[in-house]
């Protein structure tokens, strides 16, 4: 099988995929607002009370980017396990395509849509006077730290949704979502917290790219040594999850 073949496979997936948007346009507005709105309110509700070095908006703002990529994980189960329970996963699996093109047309669309709204996020931490101070090239390589977390997140969230094949467990999952977002450094340094609740969070992947991304944007609660870690671990869970997840899909129906 040609590479061209393959690619072309994956892109009429994708495009299968962004054909949604255009019939569901408010879902896609929600997952762009929502995000927004959790900002807003930590902004200068929730965070009135909150002290670290420097404006708590510029400490808040890369916290709430990496968190934005860890949550949504609910929207790839949901359109997974429904394109299972209709058997449209069914029948692409019965035509002459590329083993996985579904999965990779669903990754690549959600890698577009998570683009979108980090972008909408940055404009909107721009808005509310959050600066980026490191420079071009490291506020680039923040942005790709937050958009590699993401793509780990997402292989999670398809190798659950293969596994559970319901809608209705989704919201199960969504429940262990909120808490593994919120235990990390998004949005209070783990130096105000108990000692063996600091280290749990210090632990929690989500708080090595919160914490590398602000370095890079040369904002409050950065720390050197910790870009690697950003890399490292959601490659550690790209080599776990993506693997698992192809081999499930290569089980369905047998």
């Amino acid at each position: 099988m040609s590479v061209a073949y393959v690619v072309s496979d994956c892109w009429t997936m994708t495009r299968r995929e962004l054909a949604h948007w255009a019939r569901q346009p408010v879902q896609v507005l929600v997952g762009l607002v929502f995000p927004v709105m959790m900002l807003l309110m930590f902004g200068y509700l929730v965070g009135g009370g909150r002290t670290v070095d420097g404006d708590y908006v510029d400490y808040l703002v890369p916290g709430m980017l990496t968190l934005t990529m860890v949550f949504g994980l609910e929207g790839t189960m949901t359109a997974v396990t429904q394109d299972l329970n209709k058997g449209v996963i069914d029948r692409f699996r019965a035509m002459p395509m590329t083993d996985g093109a579904v999965l990779v047309g669903r990754a690549a669309a959600d890698m577009l849509q998570s683009a979108a709204g980090l972008l909408v996020m940055v404009g909107v931490g721009y808005a509310i006077g959050w600066r980026a101070s490191g420079g071009a090239g490291s506020t680039l390589g923040a942005l790709g730290l937050l958009l590699l977390l993401r793509f780990a997140m997402l292989w999670i969230g398809i190798f659950l949704a293969l596994v559970a094949g319901r809608a209705e467990l989704v919201q199960a999952v969504q429940i262990l979502v909120w808490p593994v977002g919120f235990l990390s450094n998004a949005f209070a340094s783990p130096d105000s917290m108990p000692g063996w609740l600091g280290t749990v969070v210090e632990w929690n992947p989500m708080s090595a790219t919160a914490t590398a991304v602000r370095e890079l944007f040369g904002n409050p609660g950065g720390e050197p040594g910790h870009v690697m870690a950003a890399v490292v671990w959601p490659l550690v869970l790209l080599a776990v999850f993506f693997p698992l997840a192809v081999r499930r899909f290569g089980r369905l129906g047998k």
